[in-house]
């Protein structure tokens, strides 16, 4: 896989992590996008020995979308801060089954993980080990039966988007493990980190880094 790098500065680099690639290594042993970011910064700033890669954030292996990576301890420690208060915009794009009733609209759930299962449900009520998860969609269009959606993350919990909208009668195209009828033919899921909005580690200059929506997604055959 040739590493498609985004952005970057002295404190940060954000890359594009296709579907099915892990962003961190575990126990299958499979390529990871940390691993791969590693050796582009080994190999572009001919560095020896171990190089350091701050791990801010992830995505589902199967979804695909903008990863930011922190190069330093310094770029670790600031924007880490910006995630936990939430000041990071993280827009992402989904193709959903069916068309929501509402083309607009706050969802709020309590969401509890089955560790043994990876499955995630959603409760409508506070539930005992369940934790608050908000995000907003609008509709952008719909795709003969689907919808694409808009969507801004307010809290960031394991599969929340795909657990939050299959709750409302729309699972994300290809999820067949939260309600969709089928799996698509790479396995991926219809969901897209789009767009990302943060403070530099250095200087306080805004930035926003985005990628288009996959144009397949905007036919009727997917």
């Amino acid at each position: 896989m040739n590493l498609r790098v985004l952005y970057e500065d002295n404190h940060l680099i954000a890359v594009y992590k296709p579907s099915g690639v892990l962003v961190q290594g575990d126990q299958t042993g499979d390529p990871a996008l940390m691993d791969m970011v590693k050796e582009y910064l080994k190999r572009t700033y001919k560095k020896s020995g171990n190089v350091f890669l701050g791990l801010l954030h992830r995505l589902d292996r199967p979804v695909s979308g903008i990863v930011l990576f922190a190069k330093t301890g310094k770029g670790a420690s600031r924007l880490s801060e910006q995630f936990r208060n939430r000041s990071v915009e993280k827009i992402y794009h989904a193709l959903v089954a069916g068309i929501p009733k509402k083309s607009a609209d706050t969802l709020v759930h309590f969401l509890k993980k089955n560790p043994k299962t990876n499955v995630v449900t959603a409760y409508k009520k506070e539930t005992d080990g369940a934790l608050r998860a908000e995000l907003s969609y609008e509709t952008v269009q719909t795709v003969g039966k689907n919808a694409l959606l808009k969507i801004r993350l307010h809290t960031g919990r394991p599969h929340q988007i795909r657990v939050q909208l299959a709750a409302i009668g729309h699972p994300i195209v290809g999820d067949v493990k939260y309600g969709a009828q089928k799996p698509l033919p790479d396995r991926s899921l219809a969901l897209f980190a789009t767009s990302l909005t943060f403070v530099t580690a250095t200087g306080g200059e805004q930035k926003t880094v985005s990628v288009p929506v996959p144009l397949e997604w905007k036919k009727q055959n997917i």
